[in-house]
Parts: structure tokens; C-alpha cells; sequence
């Protein structure tokens, strides 16, 4: 029970809400909830409470473990107002006994509350004793019309939202609050400020619906109470004795427990004789209600509270014991009705009589459809049921009663299939499955990239190796090689390669070490490049192409290495003396080749001078070559 109030206003005036950030879906006030007003949607992770059905009971108040439901509050108003000088009076709760047991005697407690500035402090003893006469009254003179209490703000709600066709059983009297706030105006002329401290959460629905001259203004819990003597450092030690503003109550101070109401005004529950029954409780004041609304049977007026007493509201404070609270309670009555005066109340009861007290609902149905059966069905087959009222009565994980119920309620968009534990897990279990699986696959995908990754390392050092290989097998050739891309951009050259193209392409070396990226149409005539270019498009070699340049003859072979994209040429100047004699030997080398196949087809001509026209020429051949290694 101890949840937060929030002071400042809530969201669209609603008494009771919730705060998203602080929800966690546990469910719990789902399971209180005996209206289905809490709506649970799918892809949104908090509840939402729907202020059209809400009673305000204030049972998922008091249940919610984060604190997640707020409630509004009215303590900042008061402060303000009773600080400004506005003159204000209390209508105290007699729930004052269970919720104060620290203070030892009442009438110190009506001092802290003067204290704090109210000119009146009134007690709501003698509204009970009123309201309960008017009722007992309404009860004894049957006219074949049975009655239910309109005592409690809940039940009142209750039956207005949910059984509006049983508005009219309702007893057409105040809340003993309200009446007591239309004597207050009789006596107080001035329009005095009306201040409810309860523990009643309900109540703050009549709030400006008792019409003027029953209106309180404002309302606070015990617990803001508590809060405000404790900053205005008022203690029990620091005032002095002070009484309740006539009228004085009775019996009315047994009004926060189970049957004192009617116990007020001498009405007693005899099992045999009397023609009503007493009940509190939600379970049971929601039975009561439901056999009074479908059974002939129950013959009785109602005399119903929605909590177990008031003495267990939600505005008390929390972690209280009910049977500690309902002894301090009967020793609170006990105590005022030693000093009750009973002439001075006879003459006030005819003073202010019931007849001013008259009072009208309004039905305002809040009823749920109900699905169609197929529907209800189908939500229940996915879940695991199979439709059995029987069988279906579910494990209440889900906050719902049964699974019937659950089904219903998924099917009018109150809340979600998630919700059901078994539907959870199922889903849970099969998505573990699908996580499994997508973790093996991810898994042997990690492998195969791990195998990729090695392989394509081993890769790059190998191409790493060959490059470095080829850059030094390229430096060792005595011609000029160079490689090239499809723009005609130098891949690779060697030394020899810019040494045949002279002192300004040396200077650009400089700039650009090995010409890398250079572009070749800035070194080769036109005439050069067209070789490259041919061999680019039809990827055929030009082999030993004799090629005049810079007034030096020079000797291109251009070949692809890669079809349509990389070129290689290999490049030498025939003007050095090793290499005219390497041509010599080649074309004397040419020559032997085709004299030998001349010898081949005139050989039987020819006869031995064909063998010594090779000798001769081998001869001259061996003279090169001995020549070439001196």
C-alpha cells in the first residue's frame, strides 16, 4: 500500500492512473481489477487504466509493487488556500483511531489539525448516525422495493458503471461525507472551504457532483496529513486540547467497520428477523450484488462496503493490521459515547432532517459486449484450452478469474494473448528453438568466416610474396618491362625499363618512385601507343616491333596478360653493342631456320652442300657468340 501520490494535476483530471516509466506488466493490478478497466495492449510495455470504467477503488493502488499507479491529490490546493487565510473547515474521518493509534488522545489530534489553520474541525460521526437513520428508516418501511446502501462512494460506482439496471435499488441518500458538508454550510455562512481527510479513494468521485449545497471542495488522505504536520513541525506536545465543532456523533464513529453503520442507528443483523444483511469486502460485496441483480431469492436490503471497513481503505497508511485497527476503532466509539449528549443529538437529528438529503444517480453503463462465441473460441484454442468452461480455469497468472474470461478480454482489445503463462511459454520455447538454431547457423557461419579469413590472409601474404618476386625478377631483366592497366596507367617497371627512356623520365621517377600510376600516353608517342591500344582490343601480340624513337631505334614486343585489361611490353634499345649482336645472332639464327627448311625441299638437289652451307654459318655463328664472351 505504500504507493505515491502525485500532488500536481493528473492527466485529464483522472483520480487514478498509471506511470509509464515505472510500470513493469506485472499484472497485479490486472488481477485486482474487478471491472476489467485496466487495458494491457500489444507493443506498449505498461497498462493503461480506462477512466470510463474505473470505479476507483483503489485496489490496484494498493497492489501495484513499483508504485507505478498514481493518485491524485489535493494537498497543494489546501495548503495554499488555508495558508492564504481563506476560512476552511475539516470533516474528519472516524478512521482517525486505526490510523493515529501514536496519538494518545483525539482531542490533541483536533488541535494539530486547528494548528495547521482550519477554523472548523468537524467530525463525521454525527453525518453517519443521519445517514444511517435515513437508511434503517427506507429499510423498515418496505413497499416491496429492496434497497442497497448508498454509503460507499465504490459500491455506489460500482452499481452505476456496471449494474446500472440496479441504479434505482440504490437508497436515494448523501454519503454521510456529503451530508455532512451541507451542515457545515448551514452553519458556516461564509462559504467556508471544505476539506475531506479519509481514507477513501471513491469518495473523490462526488466531489462537485452533490451540487452546492453539499459540496466539499478538496480532499486529502491521512498520510498527506501526516506529511503536513511533520514540515509544519506540529506534534501532539505542541498544541493543546481541542474538540470536534458541533454536531457531535453517537454511533457513527463505528462507521469505518463491517455492520457499524447500521449499528449507528440501532439496527441490528438478526439472522432471523431482520431484512437485510451486512457484507464487506470486494469478493463478496461483488457476490452480493450479483445474486441481488439475478436472484428472487435474496429478499433483503444490502448494507454493502466495498473494502473490509474503512479501516482498510487505500489511503490509509500502509502495512496496517485489520483486527488492531478494528479494537482501536470500537475503543475510539466507545470513548466518544461515554461523552455523548443525547438530548443535544435528538434535537440536531430534527434539525437537520433527512428530507434535505434526497439524492439522484445517474446509470452510466459501462457493460462489456460479449464476443461471439467462435471468436472467444479461437483465442482460447491459442492459448492450449479447448473452449471447456469446465476445464479452463486457468492458472490467474494472467489477472483474469478464468481463461474464459481472458479470452473475452483479448477479444475486446483489454488485453493481449502475451499475457497467458502457458501461450508465454510455448512461444518462449519456441523461440529458444529458433535462437538455437540461428546460434548454430551463426556459428558455423563464424567458422566458415573464420576458414575465409585465414584462407584469404594466406592469400594476401602469397600475393605479397609474389609481388615482392616479381618486382625483383622485373629489376633483373636487362630490357625494359612494363606492365599496364586498361587506361594506360603503369602497374609496374623496372630500372632498364626508364633507363632506355632517358633523363626526363628519370626526373619523373624522382616524383613518382617506379612510375607507378603514371600515364603512359605521356611517355610513348603516338605511333607506340596505338600498339597498345591494338593489343588492348584484340588481345593479340605484337612480337619484336622495330620502332623508331627519340633518333634511337628500339625493339617493342606488347603482349596481354589479363584479356582487355592488363598489357605487358618488354622493350629494348638496339642501339647498345650487346644488343645488336644478340639481333645478329637472332636473324643469323632466322636465317639457318629457313635455309634449313629450303634444305628440307631441295635437299636431294642440294645434296652435301647443304650440310656445308650449315657448317659455314654455324661457324659464323660460334665466331658471334665467342666474340659476345671476350
Amino acid at each position: 500500500m505504500n504507493n505515491h501520490i502525485i500532488s500536481e494535476s493528473p492527466p485529464g483530471n483522472h483520480t487514478i492512473w498509471v506511470d509509464a516509466a515505472t510500470c513493469i506488466l506485472c499484472y497485479a493490478c490486472v488481477r485486482e481489477c474487478p471491472v476489467m478497466a485496466i487495458e494491457v495492449k500489444s507493443n506498449i510495455d505498461h497498462v493503461t487504466i480506462l477512466p470510463n470504467r474505473c470505479i476507483a477503488c483503489g485496489s490496484c493502488y494498493t497492489v501495484c509493487p513499483t508504485r507505478a499507479v498514481c493518485i491524485a491529490s489535493d494537498l497543494n490546493q489546501v495548503k495554499e488556500t488555508v495558508s492564504a487565510g481563506k476560512k476552511s473547515c475539516a470533516i474528519i474521518d472516524p478512521c482517525i483511531s486505526a490510523e493515529f493509534p501514536d496519538i494518545t488522545d483525539y482531542r490533541n489530534f483536533v488541535g494539530m489539525i486547528r494548528a495547521l489553520g482550519f477554523e472548523g474541525v468537524y467530525d463525521l460521526s454525527f453525518a453517519v448516525d443521519l445517514s444511517a437513520q435515513a437508511h434503517a428508516a427506507l429499510f423498515n418501511d418496505f413497499n416491496g422495493k429492496y434497497r442497497i446502501s448508498s454509503k460507499c462512494p465504490a459500491v455506489v460506482s460500482f452499481i452505476e458503471k456496471h449494474y446500472p439496471q440496479l441504479t434505482e435499488n440504490l437508497a436515494p441518500i448523501y454519503s454521510p461525507a456529503s451530508i455532512m458538508a451541507g451542515i457545515i454550510r448551514k452553519l458556516e455562512p461564509d462559504d467556508p472551504y471544505i476539506v475531506l481527510i479519509n481514507p477513501c479513494l471513491a469518495s473523490r468521485l462526488e466531489l462537485g457532483e452533490a451540487g452546492d449545497q453539499h459540496r466539499i471542495d478538496a480532499q486529502i488522505s491521512f498520510p498527506e496529513v501526516r506529511e503536513w504536520f511533520s514540515a509544519a513541525q506540529i506534534s501532539e506536545n505542541s498544541v493543546e486540547f481541542s474538540d470536534f465543532n458541533p454536531p457531535n456523533g453517537r454511533k457513527g464513529a463505528l462507521f469505518p467497520l463491517s455492520s457499524g453503520f447500521l449499528q449507528a442507528a440501532d439496527q441490528f443483523e438478526d439472522l432471523m428477523e431482520s431484512n437485510f444483511f451486512s457484507t464487506d469486502g470486494r469478493q463478496d460485496m461483488i457476490n452480493a450484488i450479483e445474486a441481488f441483480s439475478t436472484s428472487y431469492d435474496i429478499r433483503k436490503h444490502l448494507d454493502l462496503f466495498y473494502c473490509e471497513g474503512c479501516i482498510m481503505g487505500p489511503q490509509m497508511s500502509p502495512n496496517g493490521h485489520k483486527f488492531r485497527r478494528r479494537t482501536l476503532a470500537t475503543d475510539y466509539a466507545t470513548k466518544r459515547f461515554s461523552t455523548f449528549d443525547a438530548k443535544e443529538w435528538h434535537e440536531n437529528l430534527v434539525k437537520f432532517s433527512i428530507s434535505e438529503i434526497d439524492r439522484q444517480f445517474k446509470p452510466d453503463n459501462q457493460q462489456l459486449r460479449e464476443p461471439d462465441e467462435t471468436e472467444i473460441n479461437d483465442i482460447l484454442q491459442l492459448i492450449g484450452k479447448n473452449g471447456n468452461r469446465d476445464t479452463d480455469r486457468g492458472c490467474l497468472a494472467c489477472g483474469y478469474k478464468s481463461c474464459r474470461e481472458f479470452a473475452i478480454a483479448v477479444a475486446l482489445g483489454l488485453a493481449k494473448a502475451e499475457m497467458c503463462h502457458l501461450y508465454g511459454t510455448k512461444n518462449k520455447q519456441e523461440y529458444i528453438k529458433s535462437l538455437r538454431s540461428t546460434n548454430e547457423q551463426l556459428a558455423k557461419a563464424k567458422k566458415a568466416l573464420q576458414e575465409s579469413e585465414k584462407t584469404a590472409l594466406t592469400e594476401k601474404q602469397l600475393a605479397q610474396e609474389y609481388s615482392e618476386t616479381l618486382t625483383a625478377v622485373l629489376q633483373k631483366i636487362p630490357s625494359g618491362v612494363v606492365i599496364v592497366n586498361e587506361n594506360m596507367r603503369i602497374i609496374q617497371a623496372n630500372r632498364e625499363f626508364i633507363e632506355i627512356l632517358g633523363d626526363e623520365i628519370k626526373s619523373i621517377d624522382e616524383v613518382i618512385p617506379g612510375l607507378k600510376g603514371a600515364d603512359l600516353r605521356t611517355l610513348f608517342p603516338p605511333h607506340m601507343l596505338n600498339l597498345f591500344t591494338f593489343v588492348l582490343q584484340n588481345s593479340q601480340d605484337i612480337m619484336h616491333k622495330d620502332i623508331s624513337m627519340n633518333n634511337r631505334l628500339l625493339n617493342l614486343s606488347v603482349f596481354p596478360i589479363k584479356k582487355g585489361s592488363i598489357l605487358g611490353a618488354v622493350l629494348r634499345d638496339l642501339s647498345l653493342p650487346e644488343v645488336q649482336k644478340e639481333e645478329v645472332i637472332k636473324k643469323v639464327t632466322e636465317v639457318i631456320d629457313k635455309n634449313l627448311e629450303m634444305v628440307q625441299k631441295i635437299g636431294f638437289l642440294l645434296g652435301e652442300g647443304a650440310s656445308d652451307t650449315e657448317k659455314m654459318l654455324n661457324s659464323i655463328i660460334k665466331y658471334y657468340r665467342a666474340d659476345e664472351t671476350k
